[in-house]
Protein backbone atom coordinates (compact mmCIF):
# COMPACT_ATOMS: atom_id res chain seq x y z
CA UNK A 1 0.00 0.00 0.00
CA UNK A 2 1.47 3.11 -0.76
CA UNK A 3 0.71 7.02 0.97
CA UNK A 4 -1.88 7.47 -1.64
CA UNK A 5 -3.87 4.26 -1.03
CA UNK A 6 -3.35 4.92 2.85
CA UNK A 7 -5.12 8.34 3.03
CA UNK A 8 -7.76 7.23 0.11
CA UNK A 9 -8.62 4.41 2.70
CA UNK A 10 -8.69 6.48 5.42
CA UNK A 11 -11.24 9.02 3.93
CA UNK A 12 -13.33 6.63 2.23
CA UNK A 13 -13.80 4.80 6.22
CA UNK A 14 -14.77 8.88 7.08
CA UNK A 15 -17.02 9.45 4.11
CA UNK A 16 -18.98 5.98 4.67
CA UNK A 17 -19.35 6.94 8.07
CA UNK A 18 -22.34 9.10 7.20
CA UNK A 19 -21.42 12.33 8.50
CA UNK A 20 -21.53 11.20 12.01
CA UNK A 21 -18.59 13.41 13.47
CA UNK A 22 -17.72 17.02 12.09
CA UNK A 23 -14.66 17.45 9.38
CA UNK A 24 -13.29 18.98 12.70
CA UNK A 25 -13.71 16.00 14.64
CA UNK A 26 -12.00 13.88 12.67
CA UNK A 27 -9.08 15.58 11.67
CA UNK A 28 -8.33 15.74 15.12
CA UNK A 29 -8.79 11.45 15.51
CA UNK A 30 -6.98 10.94 12.23
CA UNK A 31 -4.03 13.07 12.92
CA UNK A 32 -3.52 12.33 16.94
CA UNK A 33 -3.61 8.41 15.41
CA UNK A 34 -1.16 9.12 12.40
CA UNK A 35 0.77 10.62 14.87
CA UNK A 36 0.63 8.22 17.69
CA UNK A 37 1.44 5.63 14.93
CA UNK A 38 4.58 7.31 14.14
CA UNK A 39 5.59 7.27 17.37
CA UNK A 40 5.20 3.67 18.15
CA UNK A 41 6.94 2.56 14.89
CA UNK A 42 10.08 4.85 15.56
CA UNK A 43 10.00 3.11 19.16
CA UNK A 44 9.69 -0.72 17.76
CA UNK A 45 12.37 0.05 15.39
CA UNK A 46 14.76 0.94 18.26
CA UNK A 47 13.65 -1.69 20.52
CA UNK A 48 14.04 -4.20 17.90
CA UNK A 49 17.68 -3.55 17.42
CA UNK A 50 18.09 -2.96 21.42
CA UNK A 51 16.74 -6.30 21.24
CA UNK A 52 19.29 -7.75 18.77
CA UNK A 53 21.95 -6.21 20.40
CA UNK A 54 21.31 -8.46 23.50
CA UNK A 55 22.77 -5.97 25.94
CA UNK A 56 19.54 -5.65 28.08
CA UNK A 57 19.01 -1.98 27.87
CA UNK A 58 15.47 -2.46 25.64
CA UNK A 59 14.05 -0.51 28.31
CA UNK A 60 16.31 2.41 28.91
CA UNK A 61 14.87 5.55 28.38
CA UNK A 62 18.34 7.37 27.71
CA UNK A 63 19.17 4.61 24.67
CA UNK A 64 15.74 6.30 23.19
CA UNK A 65 16.52 10.01 24.33
CA UNK A 66 19.98 9.60 22.82
CA UNK A 67 18.33 8.92 19.41
CA UNK A 68 16.01 11.69 19.21
CA UNK A 69 12.98 9.03 19.54
CA UNK A 70 10.43 8.85 22.45
CA UNK A 71 10.04 5.91 24.68
CA UNK A 72 6.63 4.31 25.62
CA UNK A 73 5.83 2.00 28.04
CA UNK A 74 4.89 -0.99 27.67
CA UNK A 75 0.68 -0.07 28.68
CA UNK A 76 0.86 2.60 25.55
CA UNK A 77 2.39 0.31 22.99
CA UNK A 78 0.57 -0.06 19.43
CA UNK A 79 -0.09 -3.83 20.19
CA UNK A 80 -2.20 -3.34 23.37
CA UNK A 81 -4.23 -0.64 21.34
CA UNK A 82 -4.08 -3.14 18.28
CA UNK A 83 -5.62 -5.50 20.73
CA UNK A 84 -8.70 -3.17 21.49
CA UNK A 85 -9.42 -2.18 17.62
CA UNK A 86 -12.92 -3.51 18.27
CA UNK A 87 -13.90 -3.26 22.33
CA UNK A 88 -15.80 -0.86 23.63
CA UNK A 89 -12.72 0.19 25.20
CA UNK A 90 -10.89 1.32 22.27
CA UNK A 91 -11.31 4.43 22.95
CA UNK A 92 -10.04 4.92 26.56
CA UNK A 93 -6.90 2.52 25.74
CA UNK A 94 -6.32 4.93 23.07
CA UNK A 95 -6.11 8.31 25.67
CA UNK A 96 -4.85 6.05 28.48
CA UNK A 97 -1.81 5.28 26.26
CA UNK A 98 -1.91 9.22 25.30
CA UNK A 99 -1.54 10.44 28.81
CA UNK A 100 1.40 7.67 29.70
CA UNK A 101 3.63 8.80 26.61
CA UNK A 102 2.96 12.38 27.57
CA UNK A 103 3.98 11.84 31.39
CA UNK A 104 7.57 10.23 30.04
CA UNK A 105 8.17 12.43 27.64
CA UNK A 106 7.84 15.90 29.15
CA UNK A 107 8.15 17.82 25.97
CA UNK A 108 4.93 16.21 23.98
CA UNK A 109 2.58 17.64 27.30
CA UNK A 110 0.00 18.65 26.02
CA UNK A 111 -0.18 17.97 22.38
CA UNK A 112 -2.78 15.26 22.32
CA UNK A 113 -6.33 15.30 22.44
CA UNK A 114 -7.43 12.36 24.81
CA UNK A 115 -10.53 12.83 23.77
CA UNK A 116 -11.10 9.48 22.03
CA UNK A 117 -13.46 7.82 24.79
CA UNK A 118 -16.00 10.31 24.44
CA UNK A 119 -19.71 8.83 23.81
CA UNK A 120 -20.10 11.13 20.73
CA UNK A 121 -17.38 9.25 19.22
CA UNK A 122 -19.04 5.81 18.08
CA UNK A 123 -16.35 2.96 18.88
CA UNK A 124 -17.16 0.14 15.72
CA UNK A 125 -16.94 3.16 13.19
CA UNK A 126 -13.40 4.34 15.82
CA UNK A 127 -12.20 0.17 15.52
CA UNK A 128 -12.43 0.94 11.21
CA UNK A 129 -10.00 3.88 11.36
CA UNK A 130 -7.57 2.22 14.16
CA UNK A 131 -7.98 -1.02 11.82
CA UNK A 132 -6.65 0.79 9.08
CA UNK A 133 -3.28 1.49 10.88
CA UNK A 134 -2.93 -2.04 12.07
CA UNK A 135 -3.42 -3.34 8.60
CA UNK A 136 -0.16 -1.76 7.43
CA UNK A 137 3.18 -3.28 7.76
CA UNK A 138 6.27 -1.89 8.71
CA UNK A 139 7.51 -3.35 4.98
CA UNK A 140 5.00 -0.78 2.93
CA UNK A 141 6.81 2.31 3.75
CA UNK A 142 10.36 1.08 5.08
CA UNK A 143 12.04 2.81 1.92
CA UNK A 144 10.54 5.91 2.80
CA UNK A 145 11.45 7.03 6.30
CA UNK A 146 9.22 10.54 5.31
CA UNK A 147 6.07 8.26 5.08
CA UNK A 148 3.94 9.53 8.09
CA UNK A 149 5.23 13.19 7.73
CA UNK A 150 3.87 12.38 4.00
CA UNK A 151 1.19 10.63 5.24
CA UNK A 152 0.27 13.58 7.85
CA UNK A 153 0.77 16.59 5.70
CA UNK A 154 -1.33 15.08 3.03
CA UNK A 155 -3.74 14.59 5.09
CA UNK A 156 -3.82 17.74 6.33
CA UNK A 157 -4.63 19.28 3.59
CA UNK A 158 -7.48 16.90 2.28
CA UNK A 159 -9.01 18.02 5.68
CA UNK A 160 -8.45 22.12 5.32
CA UNK A 161 -10.35 21.35 1.76
CA UNK A 162 -13.13 19.95 3.06
CA UNK A 163 -13.13 22.96 5.72
CA UNK A 164 -13.06 25.24 3.26
CA UNK A 165 -13.37 28.70 4.55
CA UNK A 166 -12.87 27.95 8.19
CA UNK A 167 -9.13 26.42 7.31
CA UNK A 168 -8.25 30.28 6.47
CA UNK A 169 -6.81 31.33 9.61
CA UNK A 170 -4.50 27.87 10.30
CA UNK A 171 -3.29 27.20 6.55
CA UNK A 172 -0.86 28.91 4.06
CA UNK A 173 -1.16 27.69 0.68
CA UNK A 174 1.71 25.61 -0.08
CA UNK A 175 2.89 27.68 -3.10
CA UNK A 176 2.86 31.03 -1.42
CA UNK A 177 5.27 29.78 1.55
CA UNK A 178 7.63 28.92 -1.43
CA UNK A 179 7.56 32.25 -2.84
CA UNK A 180 8.34 33.76 0.54
CA UNK A 181 11.47 30.71 1.08
CA UNK A 182 12.87 30.99 -2.51
CA UNK A 183 12.76 34.97 -1.89
CA UNK A 184 14.50 34.55 1.36
CA UNK A 185 16.93 32.30 -0.22
CA UNK A 186 17.66 31.23 3.44
CA UNK A 187 21.60 29.61 4.40
CA UNK A 188 22.34 29.65 8.32
CA UNK A 189 20.75 31.21 11.40
CA UNK A 190 17.51 31.84 13.68
CA UNK A 191 14.33 31.19 11.95
CA UNK A 192 11.04 32.90 13.56
CA UNK A 193 6.90 32.87 12.84
CA UNK A 194 5.56 34.20 15.78
CA UNK A 195 1.85 33.31 14.57
CA UNK A 196 2.76 30.13 13.29
CA UNK A 197 -0.24 28.37 13.19
CA UNK A 198 0.10 24.65 12.40
CA UNK A 199 3.45 25.31 11.48
CA UNK A 200 3.74 25.18 7.62
CA UNK A 201 6.43 27.54 7.25
CA UNK A 202 8.73 25.48 9.12
CA UNK A 203 7.73 22.25 7.02
CA UNK A 204 8.29 24.47 3.72
CA UNK A 205 11.12 26.43 5.35
CA UNK A 206 12.91 22.70 6.03
CA UNK A 207 11.59 21.29 2.50
CA UNK A 208 13.70 24.02 1.08
CA UNK A 209 16.76 23.94 2.72
CA UNK A 210 16.82 20.08 1.81
CA UNK A 211 16.75 20.78 -1.82
CA UNK A 212 19.88 22.74 -1.45
CA UNK A 213 21.53 20.85 0.21
CA UNK A 214 21.84 23.22 3.25
CA UNK A 215 22.44 20.81 6.45
CA UNK A 216 19.37 21.74 8.83
CA UNK A 217 21.63 22.13 12.09
CA UNK A 218 22.48 25.57 10.13
CA UNK A 219 19.32 26.58 11.58
CA UNK A 220 17.33 26.82 15.15
CA UNK A 221 13.48 27.33 15.06
CA UNK A 222 11.47 29.29 17.46
CA UNK A 223 7.60 30.04 17.06
CA UNK A 224 4.57 30.93 18.71
CA UNK A 225 0.72 30.16 18.31
CA UNK A 226 -2.43 31.98 20.52
CA UNK A 227 -4.98 29.25 19.44
CA UNK A 228 -4.79 25.86 21.12
CA UNK A 229 -5.72 23.50 18.66
CA UNK A 230 -3.29 24.84 15.90
CA UNK A 231 -0.73 25.03 18.65
CA UNK A 232 -1.42 21.08 19.14
CA UNK A 233 -1.37 20.74 15.21
CA UNK A 234 2.11 22.86 15.06
CA UNK A 235 3.99 20.64 17.74
CA UNK A 236 2.64 16.98 16.17
CA UNK A 237 3.22 18.72 12.88
CA UNK A 238 6.66 19.76 13.15
CA UNK A 239 7.79 16.38 15.61
CA UNK A 240 6.65 14.02 12.82
CA UNK A 241 8.95 16.17 10.00
CA UNK A 242 11.47 15.18 12.72
CA UNK A 243 12.15 19.48 13.11
CA UNK A 244 12.86 20.86 16.69
CA UNK A 245 11.60 23.56 17.06
CA UNK A 246 10.76 25.87 20.34
CA UNK A 247 7.22 27.30 20.17
CA UNK A 248 6.68 27.11 23.57
CA UNK A 249 5.04 24.24 26.35
CA UNK A 250 1.67 26.06 25.83
CA UNK A 251 -0.28 28.24 23.56
CA UNK A 252 -0.02 31.94 24.13
CA UNK A 253 -1.12 35.38 23.08
CA UNK A 254 2.66 37.26 20.89
CA UNK A 255 1.47 40.30 22.09
CA UNK A 256 0.38 40.15 25.41
CA UNK A 257 2.91 37.06 26.51
CA UNK A 258 5.99 36.96 24.17
CA UNK A 259 7.81 33.72 24.67
CA UNK A 260 11.07 34.85 22.96
CA UNK A 261 11.31 38.31 23.99
CA UNK A 262 14.95 38.49 23.47
CA UNK A 263 15.33 36.53 20.53
CA UNK A 264 17.18 38.30 16.86
CA UNK A 265 15.80 36.55 14.06
CA UNK A 266 17.75 35.99 10.65
CA UNK A 267 14.57 34.84 8.92
CA UNK A 268 11.34 35.75 9.72
CA UNK A 269 7.89 34.09 7.91
CA UNK A 270 4.59 34.89 9.24
CA UNK A 271 0.89 35.11 7.72
CA UNK A 272 -1.17 36.54 10.79
CA UNK A 273 -4.52 37.04 11.00
CA UNK A 274 -5.56 39.46 8.51
CA UNK A 275 -6.76 42.91 9.66
CA UNK A 276 -6.71 41.13 13.25
CA UNK A 277 -9.00 44.07 15.56
CA UNK A 278 -8.44 42.47 19.38
CA UNK A 279 -4.80 42.90 19.51
CA UNK A 280 -3.91 44.43 22.91
CA UNK A 281 -4.05 48.11 22.63
CA UNK A 282 -4.68 48.92 25.47
CA UNK A 283 -2.51 47.35 27.44
CA UNK A 284 0.23 47.50 24.80
CA UNK A 285 0.24 51.15 24.39
CA UNK A 286 4.00 51.34 26.27
CA UNK A 287 5.66 48.83 23.97
CA UNK A 288 9.12 49.38 23.04
CA UNK A 289 7.94 47.63 19.69
CA UNK A 290 6.32 50.60 18.15
CA UNK A 291 9.46 52.25 16.92
CA UNK A 292 7.47 53.60 13.88
CA UNK A 293 4.26 54.62 15.62
CA UNK A 294 1.30 52.90 17.71
CA UNK A 295 -0.56 50.57 15.29
CA UNK A 296 -4.50 51.65 15.08
CA UNK A 297 -7.00 50.09 17.44
CA UNK A 298 -9.00 48.01 15.03
CA UNK A 299 -6.02 46.77 13.04
CA UNK A 300 -3.30 44.28 13.83
CA UNK A 301 -1.65 44.52 10.49
CA UNK A 302 1.16 47.10 11.26
CA UNK A 303 1.09 45.78 15.20
CA UNK A 304 2.50 42.51 13.82
CA UNK A 305 5.05 43.90 10.90
CA UNK A 306 6.68 46.50 13.71
CA UNK A 307 7.05 43.21 16.40
CA UNK A 308 9.01 41.39 13.67
CA UNK A 309 11.11 44.09 12.53
CA UNK A 310 11.51 44.19 16.59
CA UNK A 311 13.06 40.68 16.51
CA UNK A 312 15.29 41.06 13.52
CA UNK A 313 18.64 40.75 13.61
CA UNK A 314 21.18 43.55 12.07
CA UNK A 315 21.15 40.79 8.54
CA UNK A 316 17.50 39.93 9.49
CA UNK A 317 14.55 39.54 6.31
CA UNK A 318 11.22 39.33 6.36
CA UNK A 319 8.42 37.40 4.47
CA UNK A 320 5.21 38.30 5.33
CA UNK A 321 1.36 37.64 4.08
CA UNK A 322 -0.69 40.85 4.37
CA UNK A 323 -3.85 41.82 3.12
CA UNK A 324 -3.74 44.31 0.31
CA UNK A 325 -5.30 47.16 2.47
CA UNK A 326 -2.06 47.43 4.21
CA UNK A 327 -0.30 48.66 0.55
CA UNK A 328 -2.44 51.81 0.76
CA UNK A 329 -4.20 52.65 4.14
CA UNK A 330 -4.06 56.18 5.30
CA UNK A 331 -4.14 57.70 8.86
CA UNK A 332 -1.72 55.94 11.06
CA UNK A 333 -1.36 53.14 9.04
CA UNK A 334 -0.14 55.56 6.20
CA UNK A 335 2.48 57.29 8.78
CA UNK A 336 3.70 53.91 10.01
CA UNK A 337 4.20 52.81 6.42
CA UNK A 338 6.18 55.79 5.33
CA UNK A 339 8.12 55.80 8.26
CA UNK A 340 8.77 52.19 7.80
CA UNK A 341 9.85 53.08 3.83
CA UNK A 342 12.40 56.33 5.20
CA UNK A 343 14.05 54.07 6.76
CA UNK A 344 14.31 52.08 3.82
CA UNK A 345 13.23 48.19 4.57
CA UNK A 346 10.79 47.43 2.24
CA UNK A 347 12.89 45.66 0.04
CA UNK A 348 10.07 44.08 -1.84
CA UNK A 349 6.41 44.35 -2.79
CA UNK A 350 4.02 41.47 -4.60
CA UNK A 351 0.51 41.64 -5.52
CA UNK A 352 -0.54 37.92 -5.86
CA UNK A 353 -3.75 37.10 -7.58
CA UNK A 354 -6.78 35.85 -5.82
CA UNK A 355 -8.41 32.42 -4.69
CA UNK A 356 -4.89 31.27 -3.69
CA UNK A 357 -6.70 30.34 -0.20
CA UNK A 358 -9.15 27.79 0.13
CA UNK A 359 -11.39 30.99 2.06
CA UNK A 360 -12.75 33.43 -0.01
CA UNK A 361 -10.66 35.07 -2.71
CA UNK A 362 -9.47 37.97 -1.22
CA UNK A 363 -6.37 38.99 -2.60
CA UNK A 364 -2.70 39.55 -0.85
CA UNK A 365 0.38 40.75 -0.65
CA UNK A 366 3.62 39.59 0.36
CA UNK A 367 6.42 42.19 1.82
CA UNK A 368 9.56 42.02 2.28
CA UNK A 369 11.69 43.53 4.69
CA UNK A 370 15.39 43.84 4.59
CA UNK A 371 17.43 45.47 7.50
CA UNK A 372 20.71 45.19 5.42
CA UNK A 373 19.31 45.39 1.27
CA UNK A 374 21.68 45.07 -1.11
CA UNK A 375 20.10 47.73 -3.14
CA UNK A 376 19.76 50.78 -0.72
CA UNK A 377 17.01 53.02 -1.60
CA UNK A 378 15.59 50.63 -4.16
CA UNK A 379 12.35 48.36 -3.82
CA UNK A 380 10.83 45.97 -6.37
CA UNK A 381 7.23 45.58 -7.22
CA UNK A 382 6.02 43.29 -8.53
CA UNK A 383 2.67 42.52 -10.12
CA UNK A 384 1.89 38.90 -10.41
CA UNK A 385 -2.10 39.06 -10.35
CA UNK A 386 -2.14 37.07 -13.83
CA UNK A 387 -0.46 34.07 -12.69
CA UNK A 388 -1.05 30.50 -11.41
CA UNK A 389 -3.27 28.13 -12.21
CA UNK A 390 -7.11 26.89 -11.39
CA UNK A 391 -6.88 24.02 -9.90
CA UNK A 392 -10.64 23.67 -8.90
CA UNK A 393 -13.27 26.40 -9.70
CA UNK A 394 -12.52 28.23 -6.49
CA UNK A 395 -8.89 27.75 -6.32
CA UNK A 396 -5.78 28.75 -7.54
CA UNK A 397 -2.32 27.15 -6.95
CA UNK A 398 1.15 29.57 -8.27
CA UNK A 399 2.58 26.64 -10.40
CA UNK A 400 6.91 26.27 -9.71
CA UNK A 401 7.06 27.78 -13.04
CA UNK A 402 5.78 31.08 -11.20
CA UNK A 403 7.36 30.54 -8.49
CA UNK A 404 10.29 30.13 -10.12
CA UNK A 405 10.19 33.29 -12.45
CA UNK A 406 9.04 35.46 -9.22
CA UNK A 407 12.23 33.89 -7.42
CA UNK A 408 14.53 34.87 -10.67
CA UNK A 409 13.66 38.37 -10.78
CA UNK A 410 14.01 38.95 -7.68
CA UNK A 411 17.51 37.81 -8.18
CA UNK A 412 18.11 39.61 -10.84
CA UNK A 413 17.38 42.56 -9.16
CA UNK A 414 19.46 41.88 -6.15
CA UNK A 415 22.24 41.95 -8.55
CA UNK A 416 21.20 44.90 -9.96
CA UNK A 417 20.93 43.60 -13.72
CA UNK A 418 17.17 43.57 -13.69
CA UNK A 419 15.10 45.54 -16.49
CA UNK A 420 11.73 47.02 -15.82
CA UNK A 421 9.00 45.02 -17.61
CA UNK A 422 5.62 46.77 -18.16
CA UNK A 423 3.19 45.50 -16.30
CA UNK A 424 5.01 43.16 -14.54
CA UNK A 425 7.91 44.59 -12.74
CA UNK A 426 9.92 47.54 -11.50
CA UNK A 427 12.26 48.91 -9.50
CA UNK A 428 11.69 52.08 -7.74
CA UNK A 429 13.20 54.50 -5.53
CA UNK A 430 12.29 56.64 -2.50
CA UNK A 431 11.15 59.73 -4.47
CA UNK A 432 9.14 58.18 -6.81
CA UNK A 433 7.47 55.88 -3.77
CA UNK A 434 7.27 59.66 -2.37
CA UNK A 435 5.17 60.60 -5.90
CA UNK A 436 2.56 58.30 -5.17
CA UNK A 437 2.49 59.01 -1.29
CA UNK A 438 4.02 55.98 -0.06
CA UNK A 439 1.35 53.78 -1.13
CA UNK A 440 2.91 50.78 -2.17
CA UNK A 441 0.24 48.76 -4.57
CA UNK A 442 2.59 47.35 -7.54
CA UNK A 443 0.05 48.26 -10.41
CA UNK A 444 0.67 51.84 -9.67
CA UNK A 445 4.57 51.70 -10.31
CA UNK A 446 4.54 48.74 -12.88
CA UNK A 447 1.94 49.75 -15.11
CA UNK A 448 0.01 47.86 -17.42
CA UNK A 449 1.17 45.41 -20.06
CA UNK A 450 1.57 46.26 -23.30
CA UNK A 451 -1.19 44.41 -25.56
CA UNK A 452 0.62 41.82 -28.06
CA UNK A 453 0.55 43.33 -31.74
CA UNK A 454 -1.38 40.74 -33.80
CA UNK A 455 -0.30 41.60 -37.01
CA UNK A 456 -3.41 42.75 -38.63
CA UNK A 457 -3.26 46.81 -40.12
CA UNK A 458 -5.67 48.73 -37.98
CA UNK A 459 -7.70 49.77 -40.98
CA UNK A 460 -8.51 46.05 -42.08
CA UNK A 461 -9.23 45.42 -38.23
CA UNK A 462 -11.44 48.71 -37.90
CA UNK A 463 -13.28 47.40 -41.29
CA UNK A 464 -13.89 43.72 -39.86
CA UNK A 465 -15.20 44.97 -36.37
CA UNK A 466 -17.39 47.84 -37.79
CA UNK A 467 -18.96 44.97 -40.49
CA UNK A 468 -19.17 42.95 -37.14
CA UNK A 469 -21.16 45.86 -35.62
CA UNK A 470 -23.22 46.45 -38.42
CA UNK A 471 -24.55 42.70 -38.36
CA UNK A 472 -25.58 42.67 -34.85
CA UNK A 473 -27.44 45.57 -35.17
CA UNK A 474 -29.34 43.83 -38.16
CA UNK A 475 -29.66 40.96 -35.56
CA UNK A 476 -30.77 43.23 -33.12
CA UNK A 477 -33.51 45.21 -34.85
CA UNK A 478 -34.64 41.93 -36.16
CA UNK A 479 -34.96 40.49 -32.91
CA UNK A 480 -36.63 43.81 -31.81
CA UNK A 481 -39.09 43.01 -34.43
CA UNK A 482 -40.12 39.60 -33.31
CA UNK A 483 -40.72 40.70 -29.40
CA UNK A 484 -43.09 43.62 -31.09
CA UNK A 485 -45.01 41.07 -33.09
CA UNK A 486 -45.25 38.39 -30.29
CA UNK A 487 -46.49 41.13 -28.08
CA UNK A 488 -49.45 42.03 -30.50
CA UNK A 489 -50.64 38.57 -30.77
CA UNK A 490 -50.47 38.47 -27.27
CA UNK A 491 -52.84 41.46 -27.20
CA UNK A 492 -50.34 43.73 -25.46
Amino acid sequence: MNESEFVDLIFDTINDSHGKLSIDEYKTIVLNLIFLKYLSDEFEKRYQELLDEGEGFEDDIDEYISENIFYIPPEARWELISKKTYSEENGYTIDNAMRLIENINRSLKGIFSKDFGKPEIDKKHLGELIDIFNNISSTDYLPNEKFWSNIFETCLYRFFQAEGKKSSESYTPISIIKVLVNILKPKAGRVYDPCCGIGGMFIQFNKFIESKNIPIQNFSFYGQEVNNDRWKLSKLNTIIHKLDVDIGDYSSDTFRQDLHPSLKSDYILANPKFNMDKWGFDELQDSNMWKYGIPPKGNANFAWMQHMIHHLSPQGKIGLVLANGSLSSASKEGKIRQAIIEDDLIECIIALPTQLFYSEGIPVSLWFINKNKKQKGKTLFIDAREMGTMVSRKLRELTDEDIDLIADTFTKFEEGTLEDEKGFCKVCDLEEIKKHDFILTPGRYVGFKPEEDDGIPFKEKMKELTTELYELMDESEELNNKIKNTLNELGF
